[in-house]
């Protein structure tokens, strides 16, 4: 099974989805960023669109990971990746469904003044200008088909363990 935990910078994925890997039978973290961060040391460099996630092969090649590591290892993997792009959401879900891999999709969600404020004040990622301009495109997404395409969880004003916590119980009750 993946458990793909989605949502903006700031919205608190990568920690999430580190206090949910021990809360989930034989769970493993697998960050698709390294993925994309492989495409990025090809040289020559690829085209510079401005994120890996709009080059052709990450998608394809994040499910056949994933589904491999899933073969050799079994259990449940535990994915935080920002995904605002329909098509490329839709892309990675129908990958997982043809080699019969269950997806939980996850949304953490906050506002925009909260997910701002959390970017400013990060002292372990820092500020950034990308993480910044990613605050818009997600309020378009949720807007628009990412909160009907995945259970959504609220972040505001919770700590982290007890959003894990929640993802937890949703995923071990089905």
């Amino acid at each position: 099974m993946i458990v793909w935990i989605n949502g903006t910078h700031g919205a608190g994925k990568t920690t999430t989805a580190r206090l949910l890997q021990p809360l989930l039978p034989d769970a493993r973290v697998l960050d698709p960023e390294k993925i994309g961060e492989v495409l990025m040391d090809v040289r020559p460099p690829l085209p510079d669109h401005g994120d890996f996630q709009h080059w052709d092969p990450w998608r394809p090649l994040v499910v056949e990971t994933a589904t491999r590591l899933l073969d050799h290892v079994g259990g449940t993997l535990v994915l935080p990746q920002t995904v605002l792009v329909e098509a490329y959401w839709r892309e990675i879900a129908d990958g997982f469904a043809a080699r019969g891999v269950p997806v939980r999709h996850v949304v953490l969600d906050a506002d925009q003044d909260t997910l701002r404020a959390r970017i400013e004040g990060d002292t372990v990622v820092g500020y950034s200008l990308f993480r910044m301009s990613r605050l818009a495109p997600y309020a378009e997404a949720a807007r628009t088909w990412l909160h009907d395409a995945a259970q959504v969880v609220s972040t505001v004003g919770r700590a982290p363990e007890e959003v894990a916590r929640e993802i937890a119980r949703s995923v071990m009750t089905g």
